[in-house]
């Protein structure tokens, strides 16, 4: 690939030679060949450009290349952005032979669109469907009137549990369990979590637990992309939505009858509490927690390990446990760093008080 072509799918400008011909991109220290295309869209990676063996770099816009460090260059806006599109023009897509697998059971009533892909030991159960162009890659379960849309991707482990719908160009990662059963019980007689919501304290005994069956499912917008060993709750009678364009990372649990809006980024090790709400274009951070019956609004970040106890409004930024808007949370920060200085303080307003009732007591 030519340097004028790579520049022209990430919307830059060539500088030098436009004809240098790419076969791979690199970290700068990873250059072994005339041939790398040399990453330095960070400013600290420019120096670096001059004992490279690389010819070609891509940089940010406004750069100043090392003279003769190489014979051309594309400058691009924002880097990260830039690093997307690099990825798309450098990627390798997953090894999947068309067809059907002669291993694959998949059921006779199933629909399977063209140019589908469905490879060793994967399950498609009765009545399901399989959009045009979606690749199954081995050991998936696709349960049994299960909607899978066109373009998706769905990596070895995936379990797809019945009734569960995916949008168009859905992935989801390795191991990962859309459609299990809601955490959902309940006691004959009011038990001890009701109890102490209500009292404050615990007056029953949990002599029974009584399972909710969940006879809802999960519907996965399009373009949704859901992170290795995250496990996506069925609902209890309605669905457990995740909205359009929405990423959960590894390891993200979502509860049943949850609501996610779009665009949204869920971190590792999320939590979400059954039949809260999630506004479009959220983003919690690793390891957040979100209590259930809760509503989180449109546009809002939410800091790492934050234990999320109640609403949150829009377009604001919540730190800490319970979490608390940003700068009532620096406020408690700096407060707490002024304690050892007033205790101080206070420590010598007593010796002195002490020295005059002393004194008082001597007269």
């Amino acid at each position: 690939m030519k340097l004028n072509e790579i520049a022209q799918a990430l919307g830059g400008t060539v500088h030098g030679d436009p004809n240098l011909e790419v076969d791979s991109a690199v970290h700068p220290k990873d250059s072994r060949s005339p041939r790398d295309l040399a990453l330095a869209m960070n400013a600290e990676l420019l120096e670096s450009l001059k004992d490279c063996p690389a010819r070609a770099a891509i940089v940010s816009d406004g750069a100043e290349i090392p003279a003769g460090s190489v014979d051309g260059y594309a400058s691009v806006g924002r880097s990260r952005y830039a690093m997307a599109g690099l990825t798309r023009v450098f990627e390798r897509p997953v090894h999947a032979e068309p067809g059907i697998h002669s291993s694959a059971v998949v059921a006779p009533d199933a629909r399977i669109g063209d140019d589908v892909s469905i490879g060793a030991f994967v399950f498609v159960g009765a009545g399901a469907s399989v959009g045009a162009g979606t690749t199954i890659m081995p050991h998936v379960t696709v349960g049994a009137e299960a909607v899978i849309g066109e373009n998706c991707l769905l990596h070895p482990g995936a379990r797809i549990g019945e009734r569960v719908v995916l949008g168009d160009r859905v992935i989801v990662h390795q191991n990962a369990s859309i459609g299990a059963d809601g955490f959902s019980f309940v006691t004959p007689e009011p038990g001890s979590v009701e109890t102490a919501k209500a009292k404050g304290r615990i007056d029953a005994t949990n002599v029974e637990i009584v399972r909710i069956n969940s006879i809802g499912t999960v519907i996965l917008g399009d373009d949704t992309e859901i992170g290795a060993c995250t496990s996506i709750d069925r609902g209890t009678i309605s669905a457990t939505r995740i909205g359009r364009g929405t990423k959960l990372d590894d390891l993200v649990m979502i509860g049943h009858n949850v609501e996610i809006g779009e665009n949204c980024m869920l971190c590792g090790q999320v939590g979400v509490a059954g039949s809260s709400i999630v506004g479009d274009r959220v983003v919690l951070a690793g390891q957040v927690g979100v209590a259930d019956h809760l509503k989180i609004g449109n546009d809002v970040v939410v800091g790492g390990c934050a234990g999320v106890a109640s609403n949150l409004a829009d377009r604001e930024i919540y730190l800490g446990t319970p979490a608390i808007k940003k700068r009532d949370f620096v406020n408690q920060v700096l407060m707490l760093r002024r304690l050892e200085s007033m205790l101080s303080d206070v420590m010598d307003l007593k010796k002195r008080f002490r020295s005059i009732e002393s004194a008082e007591k001597k007269r």
